[in-house]
């Protein structure tokens, strides 16, 4: 699909590139130059946020360094396109194999990433006898962007969690596939367990990264626990130390959104989880975190990525177990997903793989690992 298509009202597909006018690469290089930067804390550590040192080095290679066109012509090398589902504007990468039955594979990414968490990934799904697969293990990709996320703007009306599942299985029955499997860390895994929830007709299961369940506070749950479960646990307490985003976006998204708005160099600050989410054991290279936030200062999205936190704490949604059926890869500096506390919540788990390397941002820090996976678990699906 390379040109405009049309159908119903309202569901025409559009060629979309990614072309961010000079201006504002100019304007962004200019504040960068005219940084102020706060005075460091106490040893200049992470343990009181993003260490001016670091910033500093990140800044003068963003100025000095990082080439934003090679970026975009990295992004361009795969068709780009924009849809209008429930009144909102839908940027999505959409790759199809050379394989025929190749399977279909939504992609959703994390915050505070975007659609370019998945472009080390793309080759690999799609073309998988030219990268250590087989015919068999072939996907046709789609990569949407989160309504409010990069190019799926100007966000209209309130958006959450389930509101995006709803809208991302439209989008893959308006691209033609009536069977598809989802993929997801993060923002992802949520979206891709809510497709698992809904388990819609032809729907072939999520692939998370994370299933994200806590404890219920009934004491018999931690008698099921393991020694690993509960060094889990400690894990999940240092991360909430250090979580104060979280806190922010869910209760004031609006108040920083406007010194994330209105500086490249908060951006890159508040965007520390690329670094410091798995304690200083983060793979994520410098060209990925700049890319990142590059994208998000040019398309000034800050504030409506931001309110996902502050519209899911207000949803008023209870639990919902999930029944779909549903795989885990989890990687060794990642969140910890505990496993009694996971099925509890999810009662048709049909994959569960641990891997000794990787962090929260996988897709761009092992992507060979996330891809393997991916084979493995849908292989298995197809199969079944």
């Amino acid at each position: 699909m390379t040109t405009s298509q049309t159908g119903p009202a309202g569901t025409e597909i559009r060629p979309f590139r990614v072309e961010i006018p000079q201006a504002a690469l100019d304007d962004l290089h200019q504040r960068l130059a005219r940084t102020r930067f706060p005075a460091p804390a106490p040893d200049d550590s992470w343990d009181f946020g993003t260490p001016v040192g670091y910033l500093q080095e990140m800044v003068a290679h963003w100025r000095d360094d990082f080439d934003w066109r090679a970026q975009e012509d990295r992004m361009n090398q795969y068709p780009h396109f924009r849809t209008e589902i429930d009144g909102q504007t839908i940027h999505f990468i959409h790759v199809r194999s050379a394989e025929s039955d190749a399977t279909p594979l939504l992609l959703t990414h994390t915050y505070p990433g975007s659609f370019a968490d998945f472009l080390d990934m793309i080759e690999p799904l799609t073309d998988p006898v030219a990268h250590g697969g087989r015919p068999e293990d072939a996907f046709h990709v789609v990569i949407p962007s989160i309504p409010g996320f990069g190019f799926s703007t100007p966000v209209v009306g309130r958006w959450d969690w389930t509101r995006v599942a709803d809208a991302f299985d439209t989008l893959m029955r308006r691209l033609g596939y009536d069977s598809y499997g989802a993929h997801g860390s993060d923002a992802g895994a949520i979206v891709s367990r809510e497709l698992a929830i809904r388990n819609p007709e032809g729907f072939l299961g999520a692939h998370v990264l994370q299933l994200f369940s806590f404890p219920s506070g009934d004491p018999a749950e931690f008698a099921k626990l393991s020694e690993k479960d509960h060094a889990a646990l400690e894990f999940l307490g240092w991360f909430q130390t250090v979580g104060g985003y979280n806190t922010m976006n869910g209760s004031r998204p609006q108040t920083v959104a406007v010194a994330l708005s209105d500086s490249p160099v908060g951006q890159l600050a508040y965007n520390e989880l690329f670094e410091n989410f798995g304690n200083g054991t983060s793979l994520v290279s410098w060209e990925h975190v700049l890319t990142q936030v590059s994208l998000y200062w040019l398309t000034n999205t800050s504030a409506s990525a931001a309110r996902y936190h502050y519209e899911t704490a207000r949803s008023g949604a209870e639990p919902v177990v999930n029944d779909g059926p549903i795989g885990l890869a989890m990687f060794a500096d990642d969140f910890k997903s505990i496993r009694p506390f996971a099925e509890r919540d999810n009662t048709n788990i049909v994959h569960w793989a641990e891997y000794d390397r990787g962090g929260h941002f996988a897709s761009m820090e092992v992507p060979d690992l996330v891809v393997g996976d991916l084979r493995d678990f849908y292989g298995d699906r197809r199969r079944g």
